[in-house]
């Protein structure tokens, strides 16, 4: 197995707590524009494309602009409803003092994922950053985990994808590089445990422990 030179993070689920502040965001849209709440199935449902796309299951495409300006107003005026998860931010500075690339993958928009880095004080850890906004297919499509292979000039073995949903796993699958799958705070647990992964962690302790073996 070579050398472990980069760790690739999806953020929600895998950071970051953010899940209940994500809900709560795309409803406080839907209550106001359409009236309605909707349920956290629906939601997830919504997603592959960053929130302007997602948001279009909601609101008529001549709104968006105005709509994502609401959404993220709401976004970062309610950021005490998320958090890192504990531990999380000692994980990225071993990393960085080990000098392993550390790399972000998220299928978040640009918008959304600047304000949780900058929130929580964690744009420094990333080395390079791919959103949905910088991608023409989004998860489970691996291009941008392609473009990091690619940025960095690694090969797939050098790198390992960490994250928490069906989409991470198939990205990581598709694009050749090991998946360590975590559950702290999966959304898809369920789903997740019946696919292939090359690791599988329920605590960010037990990752924790995991990941100090690799960069020794």
């Amino acid at each position: 197995m070579s050398a472990l030179r980069c760790v690739i993070f999806d953020m929600d689920g895998t950071l970051t707590q953010t899940n209940r502040l994500i809900f709560d965001s795309f409803n406080y849209i839907g209550q106001k524009y359409a009236g309605r709440v909707y349920s956290e199935q629906e939601i997830t449902a919504m997603f592959g494309p960053p929130e302007e796309g997602a948001l279009l299951r909601i609101v008529e495409e001549g709104k968006i602009d105005m709509v994502m300006r609401d959404y993220l107003d709401y976004y970062r005026g309610n950021h005490g409803l998320a958090q890192v998860y504990p531990g999380i931010k000692e994980l990225l500075e071993l990393l960085k003092q080990r000098r392993i690339f550390v790399a972000l993958f998220t299928g978040k928009g640009k918008h959304t994922t600047a304000i949780t880095l900058e929130e929580f004080g964690l744009q420094s850890y990333f080395d390079f950053i791919v959103t949905g906004n910088d991608v023409a297919e989004h998860k489970p499509s691996p291009e941008g985990i392609g473009k990091i292979l690619a940025h960095f000039q690694l090969k797939p073995e050098e790198v390992v994808m960490v994250g928490d949903s069906v989409a991470d796993v198939k990205a990581a699958h598709g694009a050749g590089v090991r998946i360590a799958a975590v559950l702290w705070d999966s959304f898809t647990e369920k789903l997740v445990k019946e696919m292939h992964t090359d690791f599988l962690f329920h605590s960010v302790p037990e990752f924790s422990s995991w990941l100090r073996g690799q960069c020794d």
